[in-house]
């Protein structure tokens, strides 16, 4: 075979294996092209469901707080587990009543599932201290629940601390001038201040609707025996940065236990047995238990119903339980196709005597 023959034959050969290599790398380039717009695709459709799931949401508190206004409306005296809002909803398809066009091979598979759970059946972490002051019977009451519960009693003392350092100090200006950095009133000689000191501690303590008073040593005390800088309790999770508390503690705690706004009683028509019991000083979960099936025929209407059902030999810790709740956690469990949304919301519930009653959600936890 002659030399130039030999050199069209290569020559044709490597334009072959350029035109493979050629249409490979456009194949290559086409086959990424097709794949990051399928992504795209893809991440709009769960942008889309993940919007969806928020609205429906959304829906779902607009109609709890409604259950919750209009059973406000109907039983303005008392809360009891026999109402309304109690019910669960079960697992209910939504498809079924929302008219809308699918698209081909869709699976719209949209579920709407949850719960209202009072929250005033729960003890209030909250309550254990107001304007910086421990108050040493919301403490007695927390540390019998945390007994109870088969933990250590003492924790409640280091929790009602925590709980302390965590609020702001109020202080009075005194007659004399303005308060000075350490708290004390200026221009008051200092057995004045120390009287003024302890007539706020003990309207602080009372619940009085006077002033707060000047920081005392109950207050210093409090912040004192804290470690580091003090946080303000927001949920069940911060007592964690309590020295002595576990995971696994906290855990055993929550359904228990929560962190509200404000003050509150505890409803004894809703409260499970270990919460129950803590409220008096010589009851048991067993002897609460009672209570909680006797309740099931009929709920107490009046503290004065619930003080007769259990005798004068068993005193209730003043100021800590009632029969109305005013606070509600609406657990929601959404599924939306290949979307799932689980949320827990919390709910205020104004008394109609105030602008005619309403509802207010005050934050929302998805999870």
């Amino acid at each position: 075979m002659s030399r130039p023959r030999m050199r069209g034959l290569r020559e044709r050969g490597v334009a072959v294996i350029t035109a493979l290599l050629l249409t490979t790398l456009a194949i290559s380039i086409v086959a990424s092209l097709f794949w990051q717009q399928q992504v795209q695709v893809r991440s709009m459709e769960n942008q889309r469901l993940h919007l969806q799931t928020k609205w429906i949401l959304r829906g779902a508190l607009d109609w709890a707080s409604l259950v919750l206004f209009q059973d406000g409306l109907d039983h303005r005296d008392y809360t009891a587990l026999d109402h309304v809002w109690a019910t669960p909803l079960a697992e209910t398809r939504l498809d079924q009543y929302i008219e809308r066009e699918r698209v081909e091979g869709e699976n719209f598979d949209a579920t709407l599932s949850g719960n209202i759970i009072d929250a005033c059946s729960r003890y209030n972490l909250r309550n254990l201290a107001d304007k910086g002051i421990v108050d040493t019977q919301q403490t007695e009451v927390f540390g019998r629940l945390l007994r109870n519960l088969q933990m250590d009693q003492q924790l409640a003392g280091r929790v009602a601390s925590f709980v302390a350092a965590g609020q702001p100090l109020e202080t009075v200006t005194p007659a004399g001038g303005a308060p000075n950095p350490d708290g004390s009133g200026g221009g008051v000689d200092a057995g004045a201040g120390a009287a003024g000191g302890g007539a706020g501690a003990a309207a602080g303590e009372g619940g009085a609707g006077g002033g707060a008073g000047t920081p005392t040593t109950a207050q210093r005390a409090a912040r004192s025996s804290v470690a580091g800088s003090p946080i303000k309790f927001l949920a069940v999770d911060d007592l964690l940065t309590v020295p002595g508390f576990t995971p696994a503690m906290v855990e055993r705690l929550r359904p228990f236990v929560i962190v509200l706004p404000e003050v509150t009683l505890v409803n004894v028509n809703t409260a499970p047995a270990e919460v129950l019991a803590s409220l008096m000083p010589n009851m048991s979960v067993s002897e609460a238990n009672s209570l909680v099936v006797r309740r099931q025929r009929a709920a107490w209407r009046d503290m004065n119903y619930f003080s007769s059902e259990i005798g004068q030999s068993r005193p209730i810790t003043p100021n800590a339980a009632g029969v109305r709740s005013d606070w509600f956690l609406v657990n929601s469990r959404i599924r939306l196709d290949r979307a799932a949304l689980d949320a827990e919301a919390l709910i205020h519930r104004f008394p109609t005597l105030i602008a005619g009653g309403g509802t207010q959600v005050v934050w929302i936890r998805q999870y």
